[in-house]
């Protein structure tokens, strides 16, 4: 077998192992797909195809499986992330990753290296632009190296991620940690001409003209309630494990009880989110999270929840008692407490995230 054919070989295997989640890194992928046609010991680079080759294996794959459905949403990611560039190119906003090289699967984000030394400046143009979003700070030791990077997730439907790096840093030869190699990445003059040569079809600034800054409640209660399975909660009162699937459990038995009523069952299934944010005062910072996108009847379940259970161990104050009885709401938040206790059994059937938000979402149409 020629050297170029066995090349050829090792690259479709590849792309396969990639395509198929199998492998995330063209490196590990490389190597294994090498070891599976018998290349054994010290395998050279040079050995072995290009990132470059793989990855148009994969995008053949792509147009295989997906067909026209994945270029237009290749071609969609692009445009989202054309938008972004050019609303943060103050900060030498730079795409990277898989809407670069096109290598995008269902669920890819859009990658973005941003650059300054004051995070409010940024997170104040997402704020005028009406955008949400979530701030993570990482240390990772890398090397014996301790490194801290700060990461800004923006909530769309077409999720992204910034990665905010030092002024200093603009110009730095950012690399790849498997292959040694620069990374690939465009500003916005670079990406508008690769959406001219590979989507012709494509009229730029007609779609930039078309696309919104409306984030849907679906994409804001989403991205509250995913965050909530790595908050495990204390078994002594939380026995089913944590807390989204304690938050789809209470939305249940508030679907049971009110069916037809899209408030109470989006008070019940958002009344914990707050605790992936601040578990110190999750209602109010639930509720801050929330702010602008709830009823006032909403609102006040969420607020009064844990009063709920006050009223029911009859440990609430007179005044307080009094004031929550003389609202209109008052026996839907007890409703609600009952709902919340109930929901704490372990190995209960629930539904996913998403098929509650498109309940949710179906009750209006």
């Amino acid at each position: 077998m020629s050297d170029q054919k066995f090349r050829m070989q090792i690259a479709r295997r590849a792309a396969q192992l990639m395509y198929a989640r199998d492998e995330k890194e063209y490196y590990t992928a490389k190597r294994k797909a090498a070891r599976e046609f018998g290349l054994r010991g010290r395998i050279k680079p040079s050995d072995l195809p290009s990132n470059r080759e793989i990855r148009d294996e994969i995008q053949a794959l792509a147009a295989f499986y997906e067909g026209d459905e994945r270029r237009r949403r290749l071609g969609a990611m692009r445009i989202e992330a054309l938008r972004h560039l050019r609303r943060l190119e103050v900060f030498h906003a730079h795409l990277i990753g898989s809407v670069l090289t096109g290598h995008v699967r269902a669920g890819s984000d859009i990658d973005l290296h941003v650059f300054t030394d004051t995070l409010s400046a940024l997170t104040a143009v997402l704020d005028e632009h009406g955008l949400h979003f979530t701030v993570e700070r990482k240390r990772v030791l890398k090397f014996g190296e301790e490194r801290h990077f700060v990461h800004v997730h923006v909530v769309g439907e077409i999720p992204v991620e910034l990665t905010v790096y030092p002024l200093d840093k603009v110009n730095y030869p950012f690399k790849s940690s498997i292959t040694g190699k620069r990374i690939e990445r465009v500003d916005v003059a670079g990406l508008e001409a690769l959406i001219a040569h590979e989507h012709p079809e494509i009229d730029i600034e007609a779609e930039l003209m078309r696309a919104t800054d409306f984030l849907s409640a679906s994409d804001l209660y989403r991205s509250l309630l995913l965050p909530l399975e790595a908050v495990q909660q204390d078994p002594r009162w939380h026995p089913e494990g944590d807390a989204l699937y304690h938050s789809l459990q209470v939305f249940e038995l508030a679907r049971e009880a009110l069916p037809y009523d899209e408030e109470f069952m989006t008070a019940a299934l958002l009344h914990d989110v707050g605790k992936a944010i601040d578990p110190h005062d999750h209602v109010e910072a639930g509720l801050l999270a929330l702010e602008g996108f709830v009823s006032e009847r909403i609102e006040f379940l969420i607020r009064h929840h844990m009063d709920a259970h006050l009223i029911e161990d009859g440990t609430l104050g007179f005044r307080a008692h009094q004031r929550l009885r003389s609202s209109e709401w008052y026996e839907d938040l007890v409703l609600l407490g009952e709902c919340d206790r109930a929901g704490r059994v372990p190995g209960a059937t629930v539904d996913e995230v998403e098929d509650v938000l498109a309940f949710l979402k179906g009750l209006n149409e």
